[in-house]
């Protein structure tokens, strides 16, 4: 492998989706990396915990040796055998420590003794997470915005990816948004959420042309939260109001939030764990909104949605599902929305059909 330079170009790294080899320990890893990072750590978090209070007791040549004593024999040799198969895989790659230090140097060269030459990021987690809060502070503070609002089951995503220069924070977040916004899988942290956030404005402004296109979001997505400069200049923006009919939004809701998320719950977890645990999402889902529906409400909609699951698993299929999503979206949703809509009357731009916003968003 030919040898490359060392790289502080933060900015293409994130636009080509470099791949990047965290050497970091898990317990760092798992606070926060970069979307597509894999972690190959030269220490574990028990081995980095006893090379740090060996530094502060007794310096840095001391817990140098230690880490040198930690790290040897076969599990140096294992170590080596993961950052070259790394190496191997991904030739445009580089490696990162948290502070391009001692332990991206040290991997580094057992790498090079090994006969592979791989190039590491200056400044390592640190510079590249810093380079990131910048952008996305400067991006968000500048960047041209349209904001694609809508009532619930509406489609908002679908109408997104059809846009010209579209940035899904929901699919960021992995969260729909809302009480029954949970997904199988679970939530990025928050620096992991900034992070990918921060490189997709990088990429919406720099391999694409024109305003960004964002669904009408609140503060939280999950637990998630948008940063400040980002949700203030989305309050301004212009916004675009999606319109269906009533049919066409609860067949929608009816495939995203019980065919597609009980698939989901069958193939994590078996056909009868996942039946289990789907219909505890969607009872649990509707139980952290019982106060705001009120009990007499939240019984009756509890007792259809109980009904409908009853139904579909005797094979009676989804209809069911129908009265409960009706009802929640006429007396919950869209009253809901419709108040928070009429605060911004204003800044309304163009409403209309997914095709005609579509149009409307390429003239």
């Amino acid at each position: 492998m030919s040898a490359r330079a060392n790289t502080n170009d933060y900015l293409n790294l994130f636009l080509a989706d470099t791949p990047l080899m965290d050497v970091r320990a898990p317990v760092e890893f798992t606070k926060g990396s970069f979307p597509g990072a894999v972690n190959a750590p030269l220490m574990n978090d028990d081995e980095r915990h006893r090379v740090g209070i060996r530094y502060k007791e007794k310096g840095q040549a001391s817990a140098i040796e230690l880490g040198h004593q930690l790290v040897s024999g076969d599990l140096k040799a294992e170590r080596i055998a993961a950052w070259k198969r790394f190496a191997i895989q991904h030739p445009d790659g580089y490696l990162f420590c948290f502070r391009g230090g001692l332990r991206s140097q040290l991997t580094q060269q057992w790498l090079k003794d090994a006969g592979i030459d791989y190039p590491l990021v200056v400044g390592g987690y640190k510079a590249l997470r810093r380079f990131l809060i910048d952008s996305l502070e400067q991006l968000a503070a500048n960047a041209p915005l349209r904001i694609l609002s809508g009532r619930t089951g509406t489609g908002k995503t679908r109408v997104l990816q059809n846009l010209p220069n579209p940035l899904d924070l929901e699919g960021l977040a992995n969260h729909r948004g809302s009480s029954f916004g949970r997904q199988v899988t679970p939530q990025p942290s928050q620096i992991d959420f900034e992070n990918a956030l921060a490189i997709a404005l990088l990429k919406a402004c720099h391999l694409r042309q024109g305003p960004i296109y964002l669904e009408d979001e609140s503060r939280l997505i999950g637990r998630c939260a948008l940063p400040d400069t980002l949700r203030e200049r989305m309050a301004q923006a212009d916004l675009m109001i999606l319109e269906r009919p009533m049919a066409e939004r609860v067949a929608i809701i009816r495939e995203d939030y019980v065919e597609t998320m009980l698939a989901s719950y069958r193939e994590r977890d078996g056909e009868e764990a996942g039946w289990f645990n789907f219909s505890d999402y969607l009872l649990s889902a509707l139980d952290r909104i019982r106060r705001r529906l009120g009990g007499e409400r939240h019984r009756r909609l509890r007792q259809s949605m109980e009904d409908a699951l009853t139904r579909q698993l005797a094979g009676a299929g989804l209809d069911g599902h129908d009265a409960w999503i009706q009802d929640l979206l006429e007396n919950y949703y869209d009253p809901m929305y419709d108040y928070q809509l009429s605060q911004k009357e204003g800044r309304i731009a163009v409403r209309g059909t997914p095709d005609e916003l579509v149009a409307w968003s390429r003239q």
